[in-house]
């Protein structure tokens, strides 16, 4: 091999080899934006199909602190009997059963506002127990009575919530 054929072949190769790092760097780059331009599409998609899933869970979450504010609660849920043990019991039960019935849609809101809806139902539970231990209350009647009063000077644990999911929801659009 002579000395020009080795120039030759240098000058042919070193072109070439500059040639192929650069369209393997393109090529690399390309690659790399349409996996993020796919994943952006893929990401868009699935908040748009998952939208209607989320409203949907603030809104049964906003029914159910509607349900359970201690006036619409003493409404929906008459005493059985006098007993006023029995008709504590029954209201406790009422809120678990609503929460119980709702659980799934932690899913679909924040973490926040979740536990914000746990402490607006026990301290909902809270009231109710705090009004049935009241040295007023010697029956099931006197109970509702209790509970609403308290009601009248304060409010509902459940309001704070409310306001949370609606401003959580707000802040979606």
């Amino acid at each position: 091999m002579n000395p020009d054929s080795l120039i030759n072949l240098f000058l042919y190769t070193i072109p070439a080899l500059v040639t192929g790092l650069i369209a393997f760097y393109f090529f690399k780059e390309h690659t790399k934006n349409e996996d993020g331009r796919r994943r952006f599409l893929l990401k868009k998609e699935m908040q748009v199909n998952a939208m209607p899933l989320r409203l949907q869970a603030y809104e049964r979450m906003a029914l159910f602190l509607e349900r359970i504010t201690p006036s619409k609660l003493l409404i929906r849920v008459q005493p059985m009997s006098t007993d006023k043990g029995d008709y504590e019991m029954l209201l406790i039960s009422n809120i678990e059963q609503e929460f119980d019935h709702n659980l799934s849609q932690q899913i679909y809101i924040t973490d926040e506002c979740w536990n914000i809806i746990i402490a607006a139902k026990n301290s909902t539970i809270q009231l109710v127990r705090k009004a049935g231990m009241s040295d007023k209350t010697d029956s099931a009647n006197k109970l509702r009575e209790v509970i609403l009063s308290e009601m009248m000077e304060k409010r509902a644990p459940s309001d704070a919530a409310l306001s949370y999911i609606k401003e959580e929801v707000s802040d979606m659009w």
